[in-house]
């Protein structure tokens, strides 16, 4: 444990997770001021947005975490648009609102040239990445900086992958976990196994530390993966009740609903992702063939999310959550740290 924590520049084994939409730097900061690493999801920030960031990371004590996404960017269909519009004019009608044109404003994009120049300014310390890892010629910059280079694995096989290609660490995805699954070799959920099994079986297959992400509720589930054979855990749903993080009323509200179920759905962006069980998922199936590929979902759901969250409804919002939501319900960030794997 003591080289992840020292590579990682921490003094406790938490990393908090990359989720965009709800934080931005103020969740990390908390994090990382408390002992833990702290995280900034950046696939969606726009380059004077994400330089700002990189402003203000540079003056603190602690390095931050920068995750990127490594999808290969589809182009949008015409037809795959026009058939996920179809599929929502009822919900348009029932609101009222006319569908919105296309766009690719506010997507998802994977890591490029562009970014890695600006990157190449500041040097950040930690760089981490989901859905893989960018080409051999992006790789080689970012290890060239000297940094510590993270990335998800849902599977041994994508473990293996991610080691041969120069990871330092990987962070074992278990189906438990919230938010969008990181695989990239298959897309086949049946086997992505659980935390504490895909843990066990990295932490025998590799040399690389591996790092627990999925089910991290309280400190007992840390303790069992730590014994699991992780070197630390990444945590996220545990922070989205935080008064640092930026997640909607909502989606706070659902949060703390023990009744609520949740469901891996592809609705939201195309892609399998982990939230709770809402409208949209229960009338159009979690898994369906109606969205457009990753992602081109989001777009035409925007403003059906934005007219029923005015009304405190949470019927077309990605409600992102792992399988222990609201369990650390009225704590700050700091206090969330400390009970996962502070002292004590």
């Amino acid at each position: 444990m003591h080289d992840i924590l020292s590579s990682l520049g921490i003094d406790l084994p938490l990393i908090q997770a990359p989720m965009a939409g709800v934080q931005d730097e103020a969740l990390a900061i908390a994090v990382a001021n408390a002992g833990g690493l702290g995280s900034l999801p950046c696939a969606m920030l726009e380059p004077a947005r994400l330089e700002t960031a990189l402003h203000t990371f540079a003056s603190l004590p602690h390095p931050i975490n920068l995750n990127f996404f490594c999808h290969a960017m589809a182009e949008p269909d015409a037809a795959e648009g026009q058939r996920w519009h179809d599929a929502l004019m009822p919900y348009y009608g029932e609101y009222g609102i006319e569908p919105p044109a296309p766009s690719t404003a506010g997507t998802r994009r994977p890591l490029d040239a562009a970014t890695v120049d600006l990157l190449d300014a500041f040097r950040p310390r930690i760089v981490s990445f989901h859905f893989g890892l960018p080409d051999a010629a992006l790789m080689t910059r970012i290890k060239g900086w000297g940094c510590t280079v993270l990335s998800s694995a849902t599977t041994v096989e994508e473990g293996r992958w991610l080691q041969r290609h120069g990871v330092d660490a990987v962070i074992a995805q278990g189906i438990e976990a919230g938010g969008h699954r990181g695989h990239f070799l298959s897309d086949d959920l049946a086997i992505q196994p659980g935390t504490r099994e895909l843990v066990a079986s990295l932490s025998k297959a590799l040399t690389v530390p591996v790092i627990a992400a999925g089910g991290v509720g309280d400190r007992a589930d840390v303790g069992a993966l730590l014994a699991a054979g992780a070197s630390a855990v990444q945590a996220g749903t545990a922070y989205l009740l935080c008064p640092e993080a930026t997640t909607s009323a909502v989606h706070r509200t659902a949060l703390q609903q023990p009744a609520r179920t949740g469901a891996i759905t592809n609705l939201f962006s195309g892609r399998p992702a982990r939230g709770l069980v809402n409208r949209l998922m229960r009338d159009l199936g979690p898994l369906s063939d109606l969205p457009p590929a990753f992602p081109w979902a989001s777009q035409a759901l925007a403003p059906l999310r934005a007219a029923a969250e005015a009304q405190g409804r949470d019927d077309f919002s990605p409600l992102w959550s792992g399988t222990r939501p609201g369990t650390l319900a009225g704590r700050n960030a700091a206090e969330v740290t400390r009970h996962l794997v502070g002292p004590g």
